[in-house]
């Protein structure tokens, strides 16, 4: 019976409605163009004025209520709220669940406002466990929150001293962003219907919350809020007609002829810096650049195998001129300050690298044209056999550690990232001063990536994968400088403790990037993002850390 009337809606609203929908779009579409009298007509001036003409002094103790959808909160684009379902049904879900939820798109088009956000919630959520959905929140959706707010509405809604969301879109979807980095008091959305640990892909009860009731419920025995953001739609009318002051903001298709739309806030004037994410995906999957993404995958699979191939194969000068040909850009600079290798003693250098990929060592090997030995703290088999490279495994037992690290200097060259785990945004994290006591003969080495589709590190998902992932790119960029050897006044040869000269060492490398130094470690970046320390435990012995180099 359930399937049946499952069936029963489908055939009803998809068909029917939908089809019938769509016709009248068409024959709207047709009177449009055929009458030039309809465009040339201007659109009525809103009823509220635009949020451009909101002042921002005295506003500490106010409380605002606006929508993070309809282009208010969050800039508006023709495809609404798709891509951060998109992003959940990716990162939380599957590749299947994501290629079935672009496939929708054409479906999407010709239903209204309401029904498109059901279907896109059903297709996101159907079966897709909690635990899921909290993860993307915390770790995936912040960043592109972040990239795509609307920096005119942004500075109202810091002016305030409290602020309310009501929004149509999931409650689960916003509520992690909202409250972490806008510090937004109460959100109000759409709640999921779940069964145990997964979600159902229905609406509860309450089905789609409708703004102005919610905003009715809300406020019944307090005072009205004294400012209102919203959309220029009738749906937000009702409830800004109930604020103190109301505002309305100017979407992009309103706001083509003036100069009121600003564009994305500001990387520097974000409310809270981003440090860590997660996720795949590099850009946001609007319908066009997901539909993009799946056409390149199986060509991007096979270059990425014959990357990784070449790089086991081929001698140093063959992979640099082959693997440039193939799309992969390596920019080498101070290359000068290695010419001369150490005379006074019989260790080898030891080269200290910022940490972006797993493949950072790879590529020094690669820009030197020599052998180098890499140190690893968790690597995964697969990586481990791949790796063009040598690679050793450190125990964490910092006394052992230092005993194997001085015997590889004596055999050769060795790099480490004392970070201890990777960083995407530009940030260094503390360095580990275990390096610091081994030898004076230290080569710091500026690395940072570029990517356009898929990031090359994980937090959660499988670290063997994430040559493939950076390497499936369709040009990715490889930037390194070799900056001069530390002066031995700066090591603890010349007097300073390990912890100056790594500070000394991550101040220097900060410096080459453009990048901020913090006291962030891998524990933070771990517990942030996948909610543990980065343990695995292996045996009743032995603890393995997920972080890398």
């Amino acid at each position: 019976m359930a399937v049946l009337k499952i069936a029963e809606w489908l055939l009803y609203q998809l068909l029917a409605i939908s089809c019938y929908k769509a016709a009248m779009k068409m024959r709207n579409y047709g009177s449009y163009f055929r009458n030039p009298f309809l465009r040339s007509t201007q659109q009525p001036p809103p009823l509220y004025p635009t949020v451009s003409k909101c002042t921002l002094q005295n506003r500490e103790n106010q409380t605002l209520v606006c929508d993070i959808d309809h282009g208010t909160l969050l800039k508006n684009s023709n495809s609404s709220f798709f891509p951060f379902f998109m992003l959940v049904a990716f990162e939380g879900g599957s590749i299947f669940r994501a290629f079935l939820l672009l496939l929708t798109c054409p479906v999407l088009w010709v239903l209204n406002h309401d029904l498109k956000l059901k279907v896109m919630i059903f297709v996101t959520f159907v079966g897709l466990r909690l635990k899921d959905m909290e993860s993307v929140g915390r770790a995936v959706l912040p960043k592109f929150y972040l990239d795509n707010l609307n920096l005119d509405v942004y500075e109202v809604f810091a002016s305030t001293g409290s602020r309310v969301v009501l929004t149509t879109v999931p409650r689960v979807l916003v509520e992690g962003f909202l409250k972490e980095y806008l510090e937004v008091g109460k959100v109000l959305g759409t709640e999921l219907q779940t069964y145990g640990n997964y979600f159902t892909g229905f609406l509860s009860g309450s089905g789609l919350l409708v703004k102005n009731k919610a905003f009715n419920d809300l406020f019944e025995d307090q005072k009205k809020p004294d400012l209102g953001l919203g959309s220029s739609s009738v749906h937000d009318h009702l409830f800004l007609s109930q604020c103190k002051e109301a505002y309305v903001v100017i979407t992009n298709e309103e706001s083509k002829n003036t100069n009121v739309y600003n564009s994305i806030i500001k990387r520097e004037k974000n409310p809270k810096p981003i440090v860590f994410h997660d996720g795949r995906l590099a850009f946001l999957p609007t319908p066009m650049a997901t539909l993009a993404m799946f056409i390149w995958l199986p060509l991007g699979f096979v270059l990425a195998i014959f990357r990784l191939s070449i790089g086991i194969f081929l001698p140093y000068k063959a992979v640099s001129f082959i693997g440039n040909l193939s799309g992969v850009k390596i920019i080498v600079k101070g290359i000068q300050n290695i010419e001369d290798p150490t005379k006074t003693t019989n260790k080898g250098v030891l080269y200290v690298c910022t940490h972006r990929t797993l493949l950072d060592p790879v590529f020094l090997s690669t820009s030197l044209r020599k052998p180098l030995t890499a140190v690893t703290y968790s690597l995964s088999k697969m990586s481990e056999i791949l790796a063009p490279i040598k690679t050793v495994r450190l125990t964490r037992d910092r006394k052992r550690d230092g005993s194997t690290m001085e015997r590889l200097l004596k055999e050769g060259d060795l790099v480490v990232c004392p970070e201890g785990t990777t960083c995407r945004e530009p940030f260094l994290l503390r360095f580990s001063s275990l390096f610091a006591e081994l030898t004076d003969e230290i080569v710091p080495v500026a690395m940072n990536t570029k990517v356009s589709m898929f990031y090359g590190t994980t937090a959660s998902g499988l670290k063997c994968l994430d040559p493939i992932f950076f390497l499936m790119n369709p040009r990715p960029a490889y930037y390194v400088n070799i900056l001069e050897k530390v002066p031995k006044e700066k090591t603890c040869a010349g007097g300073m403790t390990s912890f100056e000269v790594a500070n000394y060492i991550q101040k220097q490398l900060g410096n080459a990037l453009g990048f901020e130094c913090t006291t962030l470690t891998r524990r933070d970046k771990y517990l942030m993002l996948a909610g543990n320390e980065g343990i695995v435990e292996r045996d009743n012995n032995t603890r393995e850390k997920k972080g890398r180099v």
